[in-house]
């Protein structure tokens, strides 16, 4: 509700409870208050100036004043800056400024113009008339980035209101600050445009409006560009331009860089944006950076830049030695200008885990000739292990290669560098020691040349050890994420360097480093703390022998802001007007001075004045008040100042002049105090309070338009009005700033726009939480909770229900303990469904919402109802299971028992309780309650039931044990005893089972256990038993019997059986049905990733495609196929294998047969092809090979050739008759010659040829002589072919020693007589020896590299009684001659002389 205020003429001073130091630090802001006078005194103006661009989040205390002696470190200087705009500001204090030197120095000449308007106050009265210029605006032409001021002279009663535009849009001084300047003197109002650019060039006018009309000057301006800079000079030549020395420029900070977090290896930037007037390209600002007051020079480790409205700093190799306080000192024509931030750096991660940080501060004192001193600081070592030394290395320059200067690691912070060169440069740098590993290098010296100096600076310590341990350490606020501690110095600095602060949370053991590089003072702001956190504090002295003791802790601190006074509230809007009093509202400040905001301040003036009055004596606690009392047709102005314990803050930028008209508009007025809750990176809540001008009827809605920061194209988010107050917006882009304004309907229409928004940036808050909902697992309360991640001292938890304020409701109780606050539900329902919202004041916008679905209602209602009405949860129910030896037992698990739980078990109705044969127990730890039968029997059929009571949760279980899960129980458990029974003596631990290897041996494997050297182990199959190659040795605990090329004929039930003195036992294997096709598969899976590509293979019968594997049988479940269709076994195409290789033969191919052939080899599970393309060129080459091997195998059929009958050694006494016959074979029937010593035997009395039928052959020789001993052999030949047989003949005389067999064969008896006879018959059955071995068929491999193919055997010779045999194989001689060896073929045709 609005507060009703009355004009008075003085304001009651604000009290506070503040000590007296901190009520002089707002001395002139209350004075401001006070309004005892409406003129100020130098000091006075400059005073509030100061208050009010003091930054309200920090505040030096007393305490904290520096003296001149020192130094310059963070306190001595702090960023001056206000959230309002520094245009504004500026535009307040010249407008101060002028008014105290009017006042001082024109004192008579106001006495003056006062009496003489107190003289024609009455004409005044009696004559008002409508603005009239007096002095008009003139056009001016200027050069680009030169300023150009319009004024103009404007008289009329009462005073008009003057204002500007540019092309007919009003001219905005906060659109681009430091741009416009309005000014008001004695009536000459002018426009000052302070850097001109070519866009500048525009008709400028100024409007006066009073109550009896309005006047209009205008005005032209034009800004050209210098020849040669882009565009074309109009007005020739280029003026000469006063050479500005960069000191004499006007400069304004706005964007300052902040306390900033860097890691050592990193990079970082710091930069300051700011208004230069006039801005000039060839003369920038002159500029200085300041690290803890060292001015920095700009280099490798340091980038400086200044241009384009910034001034910027760079370094972009991070070391510990960069933390510090940073200072950018501008040179200004009104003095300098400042702003420092503190930088710090923190240790990169070590090159071993628990590895010490670098040490800071390396540098070379004491050069010399042939030696250096290098001193440095040690790092901060909170959570690593203790530091036992330092390695200190060398580079010499011109290189990048490090030498280690020092053996063992050095303790002390100083090591001097012995063997150095004299003339040459050097670099140094350290690296830190601990059990963990060796650290990072710090940052290298500067190079100094080892040279024998005048003088020289030794680094001398007086004092050895590390310092005494810091005094009292003392914590206080300063903002909301940093502390300020002090400290009192150690009693015995032992030269000191500096102070490492290290921190923890309030709670916890773990302590972490603040600062990296040694403080030298003993205050220190530590930064980057979580706000509303506790923390505690404590600090070491550091010098070149180590770290000090840890001082003793600080007390527990909050992070929150130091107390101080409100900055300025913002954005005063008009609500509703009746012609004498006017509803203003605005915005609460943006920072709250870390206490509650208990009043507001007005101050009004008349538009064309500069004397503010106080309209409220009383604060206003609300933001929206009334003010009555005014003039319907006068302009004002206002301006508001917020109050909290510490004071009155600054007061807000002047509103615009607003006119005290009556609204008479049928529409409603604007909807006014625009907030947002819930930010997140697509979405947002706006929230909005109705409008307090009605129109001519109630309000029915609301639309909201949002537009893009620095955008003035307003979109409409809701097509369909809204009729509550709050919109959630989605589809927002993350980053991306929006400002929002608000309509409110009527009957009527629609109404004027609230005030926009300020900026607000679609991006959580960094740790944002969601509200969550859920059930409390103690009392089983519905809740909903925020962990907020942002609190200060003075924030509240506000709930609201569709973003309706719940305040004190029966049916919720809000609850808050440090950052969590939960709304609990008293009794839910549907009633409580809806969206439920929670907002953090004091905050920058810590929110969250979530909606009560009537689903999720339901579904935390029943777990409420369980926790409420508790039962023993179960992860098990009641179960059985059989042990060993037969026993049985009954067991349930339940989540969680406690040690006083306390249970049933019930069997038929009847309790049971531990006996002999019965043991009931549980164990807390795991939740198992277990009853164990030794003996299980019959009896024991029937219905379990476990009964548990722990605390005030019960449940039972039960278990109905009877018909056939009884007996199967029961089987079991006999089963068992059995088994333990047989473990007793030698047994099997894992029966009979198969396996393949590689080789595709199938192994019969079992593994025995319990046994000892004496144990037996025999095989059987249909109880006959197997003796393995390899003896069975039982101990290794394993046995297995190898059955090598598997085949159906290993059908059957193998048997193995174990035994000694203890016992016996026996595992018995059907290999038979489904276990033989196992195998197989087994086998199959093995040969087939074996299998090679298809292979050509010509014989005489046709074509035979093979495929080579590690082991095939017929068995195993293969498949032909022809252009995919099977192929079934026949004549033409016949199936079959070896152990090595699957084939299939085309007989007789024709074209028919051509195309593409493969085979499948099934396992079962996956199938192995191969494929193999019998077409073109492949085929023609395929057949014209078998034709070929054809027409060579019916020439081996049909060629002549001795088929037997002759031995291949004769030996025989003189004087007997020698008879060598043998059968011969050839279609044609061949011709036969014979020889003897390479000589054709001719046919006479003593030798004789003869040849009969065309099949025997035979050579008589009547009554040998030693003469006729020789090499004889016989030569059957036809067109196909023939064949050349050798016999060699001895001839003894009689009485001699029978002479040895030739060619190593057995000796051969003499022919009887009866046998050497012309007239003996030939043999009946003679054998047939392979003479001339028959060349094996060429085979051609249409794919390379193939398998060695198996020669084919040939086609049996047909004989004149029987088929010879297929084996090569010789065959014995006949009767009483030599057996025939191995005969070789030398030559199908004797040489003839």
């Amino acid at each position: 509700m609005a507060s009703k205020v009355t004009v008075r003429s003085k304001k009651s001073q604000v009290k506070t409870d503040y000590a007296y130091h901190h009520t002089k630090c707002v001395h002139s802001v209350q004075q401001t208050a006070a309004r005892k006078s409406s003129s100020y005194s130098g000091s006075q103006v400059q005073a509030q100036a100061t208050e009010a661009m003091a930054e309200p989040a920090y505040t030096i205390p007393v305490f904290r004043q520096r003296t001149a002696d020192e130094g310059t470190e963070e306190y001595q200087r702090v960023s001056t800056n206000v959230g309002k705009g520094l245009t504004v500001i500026q535009d307040e204090l010249h407008r101060m400024r002028m008014a105290t030197k009017a006042t001082v120095e024109s004192l008579a000449l106001q006495r003056e113009v006062k009496e003489m308007m107190y003289r024609r106050v009455d004409t005044s009265e009696e004559f008002q008339r409508m603005p009239d210029f007096l002095v008009a605006l003139r056009p001016h032409t200027v050069w680009e980035k030169t300023p150009v001021k319009l004024f103009c002279t404007v008289e009329g009663t009462p005073k008009p209101v003057v204002k500007w535009y540019k092309g007919g849009v009003p001219v905005d001084p906060l659109s681009a600050p430091g741009k416009y300047k309005i000014e008001n003197k004695y009536g000459v109002h002018g426009l000052i445009i302070s850097r001109c650019v070519v866009s500048d060039t525009a008709e400028y006018s100024a409007v006066a409006t009073n109550p009896h009309g309005s006047a209009t000057s205008k005005a032209t301006v034009t800004v050209k560009r210098p020849a040669g800079s882009g565009e074309s000079c109009l007005l020739g030549l280029v003026p000469h331009l006063t050479e500005i020395h960069a000191s004499k420029l006007e400069v304004s900070l706005l964007d300052r860089f902040s306390v900033s977090f860097g890691v050592e290896g990193g990079s970082i930037s710091l930069a300051c944006t700011m208004v230069v007037v006039p801005d000039l390209p060839n003369v920038p600002p002159l500029t200085q950076w300041y690290r803890d007051d060292k001015l920095l020079t700009a280099g490798r480790l340091a980038e400086m830049s200044v241009g384009g409205g910034a001034a910027r700093l760079t370094l972009p190799h991070l070391a510990k030695d960069d933390e510090g306080l940073y200072t950018l000192r501008i040179f200004t024509k009104d003095g300098t200008a400042e702003h420092s931030a503190y930088l710090f750096v923190s240790d990169a991660p070590p090159p071993a885990p628990g590895a010490p940080g670098a040490p800071i501060g390396a540098k070379a004192f004491d050069v010399n000739a042939d030696y250096v001193l290098v001193a440095w600081k040690p790092p901060n070592a909170v959570n690593e292990a203790a530091i036992s030394g330092y390695f200190v290395d060398r580079c010499e320059a011109g290189s990048d290669s490090w030498v280690q200067c020092n053996d063992a690691p050095v303790k002390v912070c100083k090591y001097p560098v012995h063997g150095l060169k004299e003339g040459r440069s050097y670099r140094f740098r350290v690296r830190a020691v601990n059990s963990a590993g060796v650290s990072r290098p710090s940052r290298g010296t500067e190079q100094v040349t080892a040279l024998d100096p005048a003088e020289s600076e030794r680094l001398q310590g007086s004092e050895e050890g590390v310092p005494s341990a810091p005094g009292q350490v003392v914590a206080t606020r300063n903002t909301k994420s940093s502390v300020f501690v002090q400290w009192d110095p150690p009693s015995h600095p032992k030269n000191l360097v500096g102070y490492y602060i290290d921190a923890r949370v309030a709670g916890t053991k773990d302590w972490f480093p603040c600062n990296h590089k040694p403080f030298k003072q003993s205050r220190f702001v530590v930064h980057g703390l979580i706000p509303g956190e506790t923390y505690t504090f404590r600090v070491q002295a550091v010098n070149v022998f180590g770290l000090s003791e840890e001082s003793q802790e600080s007390s527990p601190i909050s992070v929150e802001p130091a107390l101080s006074t409100p900055s300025a509230p913002f954005g005063i809007t008009m609500l509703s007007c009746d012609g004498s009093s006017m509803t203003l509202a605005w915005k609460s400040p943006a920072h709250c001075g870390g206490s509650k905001i208990n009043a507001y301040y007005i101050d009004k003036r008349n538009a064309d004045t500069l004397l503010w009055n106080e309209v409220n004596m009383t604060g206003v606690t609300e933001r929206l008040c009334s003010i009555d009392n005014l003039t319907e047709g006068v302009f004002y102005e206002f301006k508001i100042q917020a109050a909290n314990m510490a004071g009155v803050g600054v007061p807000s930028a002047p509103s615009a002049p607003m006119k005290c008209e009556a609204w008479t508009m049928d529409e409603p007025g604007p909807a006014y105090d625009l907030s947002f809750s819930e930010v997140r990176g697509q979405s947002l809540v706006i929230l909005w309070k109705a409008p307090v001008y009605t129109g001519a009827s109630a309000v029915t809605g609301y639309v909201v338009e949002m537009a893009k920061k620095g955008s003035s194209e307003f979109a409409t988010l809701n097509q369909e009005a809204v009729s509550h107050r709050y919109l959630q917006v989605t589809g927002l882009e993350e980053g991306e700033a929006y400002v929002f304004r608000v309509r409110s309907i009527n009957a009527n229409g629609v109404g004027k726009p609230s005030q926009a928004s300020e900026p607000v940036c679609a991006k959580a808050l960094p740790g944002t939480q969601e509200l969550v909902a859920g059930v409390d697992e103690e009392t089983g309360d519905i809740f909903l909770s925020l962990e907020a991640c942002e609190i200060s001292e003075t924030s509240k938890f506000v709930w609201s229900k569709n973003y309706r304020a719940i305040g004190d409701c029966p049916r919720v109780a809000v609850t808050t303990k440090g950052r969590t606050s939960r709304l609990t539900f008293t009794n839910p329902d549907k009633d409580d469904l809806g969206r439920y919202s929670v907002v953090v004041t004091d905050t920058d916008g810590v929110s969250a919402s979530h909606t009560l679905t009537e689903d999720a209602l339901n579904t935390m209602l029943e777990l409420s109802y369980a926790i409420q009405h508790p039962v023993v949860p179960l992860k098990h129910g009641l179960n059985y299971e059989v042990l060993e030896k037969g026993h049985v037992r009954f067991w349930l698990q339940a989540v969680k028992l406690s040690p006083s739980v306390s249970y049933r078990v019930i069997v038929n109705d009847k309790e049971v309780h531990s006996g002999e044969s019965i043991k009931i127990s549980h164990d807390v730890a795991s939740g198992v309650i277990q009853m164990t039968l030794d003996h299980f029997t019959r009896a024991n059929e029937g219905t379990y039931t476990v009964q548990i009571h722990d605390g005030k949760a019960k449940t039972q279980s039960s278990l109905v044990l009877v018909g056939d899960v009884f007996k199967a129980a029961l089987k079991e458990a006999e089963f068992q005893r059995k088994e333990h029974i047989r473990k007793q003596g030698p047994h099997f631990s894992e029966y009979l089972y198969f396996t393949v290897s590689e080789d595709c041996t199938v192994m019969l494997a079992c593994k025995v256990a319990n046994v000892k050297k004496e144990t037996s182990f025999h095989w059987y199959k249909e109880d006959d038993e197997i003796v393995p190659e390899t003896p069975v040795n039982v101990m290794s605990g394993a046995v297995a019997l190898p059955v090598p090329m598997f085949s159906r004929k290993d059908q059957g039930v193998f048997k193995a059986v174990l035994s000694d003195d203890r016992g016996k036992d026996t595992s018995l294997f059907d290999i038979s049905g489904n276990v033989f096709d196992d195998i197989i598969n087994a086998i199959a899976k093995i040969a087939g990733a074996s299998a090679s590509e298809l292979v050509l293979q010509c014989t005489p019968e046709g074509i035979r495609l093979q495929c080579y594997m590690s082991y095939y049988t017929e068995e195993m479940k293969t498949v032909w196929k022809h252009k995919e269709s099977k192929i079934a076994s026949s004549e033409k195409m016949r199936i079959g294998g070896t152990a090595e290789m699957a084939w299939m033969q085309i007989c007789d191919p024709s074209d028919k047969e051509k195309g593409s052939y493969s085979i499948e080899i099934s396992d079962g599970v996956q199938t192995h092809t191969r494929a193999f393309d019998l077409s073109g060129q492949a085929y023609t080459d395929a057949y014209e090979e078998y034709l070929r091997l054809k027409a060579a195998a019916f020439a081996e059929k049909n060629r002549g050739r001795v088929v037997g009958g002759l031995p291949d050694v004769v030996t025989i006494m003189e004087e007997k008759s020698l008879s060598l016959t043998c059968t011969v074979f050839g279609e044609p029937t061949p011709e036969v010659s014979w020889f003897k010593n390479e000589q054709e035997v001719a046919c006479n009395e003593h030798t004789k040829v003869t040849f009969e039928g065309g099949k025997f052959a035979s050579l008589l020789i009547n009554k040998v002589t030693p003469d006729d001993s020789g090499k004889y052999s016989i030569n059957v030949r036809n067109k196909y072919g023939g064949e050349f047989v050798e016999i060699t003949v001895s001839v003894y005389r009689q009485g001699e020693k029978l002479p040895e067999p030739k060619l190593g064969q057995p000796k051969a008896p003499a022919a009887p007589a009866a046998a050497a006879t012309a007239t003996s018959p030939p043999p009946r059955s003679p054998a047939t020896p392979s003479k001339t071995p028959t060349p094996a068929p060429s085979r051609m491999s249409m794919k390379s590299p193939t398998p060695a193919s198996t020669p084919v055997p040939k086609s049996p010779t047909p004989t004149p009684r029987s088929p010879a045999p297929k084996s090569p194989t010789p065959t014995p001689s006949r009767g009483v001659k030599s057996p025939t060896p191995p005969r070789f073929m030398k030559s199908p045709t004797p040489p003839r002389k």
